[in-house]
């Protein structure tokens, strides 16, 4: 198959990354996913028991609340982390309470893919720490209480629903996390004593049908191209509403196709190296317009790198009991690496997992739109987060 008219040279360590980091989380899945349960181990059946219990109101809730979310550093600071247990709010987390913040988890668990990698990620946070409340960001009753028992300074909001072609099986899911479950967080947020600071994540994919690329801030988002991206622009208007009428500080991050340990099994480079191990043809994604679907991959640690920078210099909020005293902070940013990889290009799992002289498949596939990647031209200079 005649390669794509891109610098291998260049590209060498992105792939060299994708490739251990594939081989890794394989690996993973099978530790966590296809061993037998043990019933006799005190970590999973504490969890096991933990995951059944739907009550948030124990005696000993509000002091694990409190312990997760404690301040252990000067000039902390006390982070309400939503999507915890998902693949970036799980770095996020751990990266936070490793500085000494205050951290707690929210996250539903739900079955977008299998919880077990959910639950895995969630056992590796409490040994450190860090307590992830099982519950809804639809649920407002939970968030007055979270915000009750703690006078969180920000709030790391990551839950949502992910995915493009889901959409087409369950669009109504990413209504009620991305839309419903953004605005009801924020309404919580409106009404806490002080009001945090909040960092969201929005989505690349809000660029849509832009044919312009590297991707900038300036560029329009008026035409998405999937649900996801849909709701994902949604949020950023209904941040912008936000913003102005109740005077919360808001600074969205457009993330570029995140990998690295802990990812998602839905991701291309995940499930490339799985059915080339099962010995299936892979996809080789070709554009509308015949030309290379390119992603700018970016790396796990970069992404955990612009967050913290977003959470340590974003404003206070400047309202009190719903109402708004003084403009307040609204900003977005790009959050990638602004080095394109061909998705064509990770056909070179085949040569590492099936060996030189061993034939892998490939079936040609569409997929909308073609090279994605940011421009961070904006995020870097005035934050100079790597």
């Amino acid at each position: 198959m005649e390669k794509p008219p891109y610098n291998r040279l260049r590209l060498h360590s992105s792939l060299a990354k994708l490739t251990f980091w594939s081989f890794v989380f394989l690996g993973l899945i099978f530790v966590f996913f296809f061993r037998s349960p043990s019933s006799s181990s005190p970590v999973s059946s504490d969890l096991s028991r933990r995951s059944l219990r739907s009550s948030y109101g124990g005696p000993n809730f509000e002091k694990r609340v409190r312990a997760s979310a404690k301040i252990r550093s000067r000039n902390g600071i006390s982070v309400l982390v939503t999507g915890a247990a998902g693949f970036v709010g799980s770095h996020v987390s751990a990266a936070l309470k490793r500085r000494g913040d205050g951290v707690l988890g929210l996250d539903n668990f739900n079955n977008y893919y299998d919880p077990s990698l959910k639950r895995a990620r969630q056992a590796l946070l409490e040994r450190n720490g860090v307590y992830i409340v099982e519950g809804d960001i639809n649920d407002s009753a939970l968030l007055k209480k979270l915000f009750d028992i703690v006078p969180f300074t920000h709030v790391m909001h990551l839950a949502a629903q992910a995915g493009v072609r889901y959409a087409m099986e369950n669009p109504s899911s990413y209504v009620h996390s991305n839309i419903a479950g953004l605005v009801n967080l924020l309404e919580a947020c409106k009404y806490a004593n002080p009001q945090p600071a909040i960092v969201w994540a929005s989505s690349s994919s809000v660029y849509g049908l832009n044919t312009k690329v590297p991707f900038s801030e300036r560029d329009r988002t008026d035409q998405p191209a999937s649900l996801y991206a849909a709701t994902k622009k949604a949020g950023e208007e209904i941040a912008h509403t936000y913003n102005h009428i109740y005077g919360l500080s808001l600074t969205g991050l457009r993330f570029f196709t995140v990998y690295g340990p802990w990812g998602r099994p839905d991701m291309a480079y995940f499930f490339f190296a799985r059915d080339i191990l099962k010995g299936k043809s892979i996809p080789i994604f070709e554009a509308a317009n015949h030309g290379t679907v390119a992603r700018d991959f970016t790396y796990i640690d970069d992404i955990v790198k612009g967050c913290l920078a977003a959470l340590d210099t974003a404003e206070k909020s400047t309202g009190s009991g719903g109402k708004k005293k003084g403009p307040a902070q609204l900003r977005v940013y790009n959050l990638g690496n602004t080095s394109p990889v061909p998705v064509s290009d990770l056909e070179y799992f085949g040569e590492i997992a099936k060996g030189e002289g061993e034939e892998v498949g490939y079936e040609v596939a569409k997929e909308w739109g073609c090279a994605i990647y940011s421009c961070q031209h904006k995020f870097g200079s005035e934050r100079a987060w790597i």
